[in-house]
């Protein structure tokens, strides 16, 4: 059995579906009786889905504003 540990080394992996069926099986089993690993994994899945829907910067050197960063956390606190 997965301990919580193993699950916040594996997620990203998971997550990019890059686990075997039996190491998936362990992870959602895990999955089943922790609520912490529960949570975990679901601000994990909402990092990367609130990152992928940032626009891409048209030069390597171009960071985000403030008002940009403020709207990301924002959003970040409405889906928690």
């Amino acid at each position: 059995m997965l301990t919580c540990k193993d699950i916040s080394e594996t997620a990203t992996d998971h997550l990019e579906g890059k686990t075997s069926f039996a190491s998936r099986l362990s992870f959602y089993l895990h999955l089943l009786y922790c609520k912490y690993c529960r949570r975990y994994y679901r601000q994990m899945k909402l990092t990367i889905r609130t990152i992928q829907k940032l626009p891409e910067a048209k030069d390597s050197e171009e960071f985000p504003d403030d008002a940009e960063i403020d709207r990301v956390f924002e959003k970040l606190r409405e889906q928690s």
